[in-house]
């Protein structure tokens, strides 16, 4: 009887621990590896190319100052001593023993946090996204199993973009080309000046990754956090719309964008959205608002939680997910230890962590 007694109570005692221990102490003890044949592929991964005004520290991907960045002290994540990247620069070495860890096999490389340094519209920027793409180019070149290249656009110059288009495609051998949620000088993707942008990256039926970028309008509104806490999710939806409204995707059924992070606080907007859709432009959803959203794609880079994943998928079907990191200004667990979470089946985890970005890149294909 006392051996039964003294059974119970350290079975009481071990659930109580369990109970009690951080849910980041509880997945340290389990990491989840990645189930699809051949390994995942990270389309949402950040390098940081020396000199670029990033990559010191562990995150290696905010600019000292940058829009978006968090400030010192807040979580410890998207800042230069993030503990997602460890101390030092970032190296293509450094992202690939992470990967290795997690079942990562082949990561797309692009730049985070520097738009004031590339979006600044000028011969500086124009250079500046030259040595990005170059400096990445060269990761791609030397681990071509391991990586490819977003290659990056001086965006609000359109001289400039097209002609790194250009270099980025046909001699680097890019997978697709990066651009922020904004060309930081107030406008949004969709604005009529860019539009040889888009022509060019339709007629090359280019795959497009955009990444969230706080304009100077939204940046330290003061009411108690960082823009990195909610306005980079925000800016998501700001750009998607933007596209949209003023018939990009109409005119240019050929391009392809990706999101990020689960499509920030688009998919739990979507139905607001609809109803509120411009009368005057509706020429430019003829399938209707929603079905446009449905041709994009997410990724789910730190958006792994419950409650994003419950409102995109709600959204969009399976077909239309991509896994993603954010490493390293993020670390890779806060994306993948969630995952197990989320019920998903076989089929749906092989699609979101391999399939579905293989049908994007075929030259990654198993």
């Amino acid at each position: 009887m006392n051996d039964r007694r003294e059974f119970l109570r350290a079975l009481a005692a071990l659930g109580t621990a369990v109970t009690m221990a951080p849910a980041g102490e509880l997945f340290a003890q389990r990491p989840y590896k990645v189930t699809a044949k051949g390994g995942s592929i990270d389309v949402h991964h950040h390098h940081a190319p020396p000199g670029l005004g990033g990559g010191g520290g562990g995150g290696g991907g905010a600019a000292a100052g940058a829009r978006g960045a968090s400030p010192a002290g807040a979580t410890g994540r998207g800042t230069a001593g993030a503990r997602g990247g460890g101390g030092g620069p970032w190296t293509p070495q450094r992202s690939i023993e992470q990967m290795d860890k997690f079942g990562i096999v082949t990561a797309i490389l692009s730049l985070t946090q520097v738009g004031d340094v590339i979006y600044d519209n000028t011969a500086k920027g124009r250079a500046a996204v030259r040595t990005a793409n170059e400096f990445g180019a060269k990761c791609m070149q030397d681990y071509p199993k391991r990586f490819g290249l977003f290659a990056s656009i001086p965006f609000p110059d359109v001289e400039g973009s097209l002609k790194e288009i250009e270099y980025a495609c046909d001699i680097l051998k890019c997978v697709g080309i990066s651009i922020y949620t904004n060309e930081n000088q107030g406008h949004w993707p969709g604005d009529h000046h860019l539009e040889p942008i888009w022509e060019e990256l339709g007629r090359r039926k280019t795959i497009l990754y955009m990444h969230p970028w706080v304009p100077a309008c939204c940046n330290n509104l003061n009411y108690g956090a960082s823009s990195f806490m909610n306005e980079i999710d925000f800016e998501t939806t700001r750009a998607v719309t933007s596209f949209i409204t003023n018939g990009v995707f109409f005119r240019h059924r050929d391009l392809k964008l990706i999101t990020a992070h689960s499509g920030g606080t688009l998919p739990v907007l979507a139905g607001r959205m609809k109803d509120r859709y411009p009368n005057d432009k509706i020429q430019y959803i003829p399938d209707g608002f929603w079905a446009e959203l449905r041709r994009l794609y997410y990724d789910c880079a730190h958006a792994t939680y419950k409650m994003p994943w419950a409102a995109l998928t709600a959204l969009v079907p399976p077909t239309q997910l991509l896994f993603g990191t954010d490493y390293s200004p993020e670390p890779i667990e806060t994306t993948i230890n969630e995952i197990p979470n989320l019920g998903l089946s076989r089929d749906v985890l092989e699609m979101l962590e391999r399939k579905n970005a293989e049908r994007l890149f075929p030259r990654f294909k198993v």
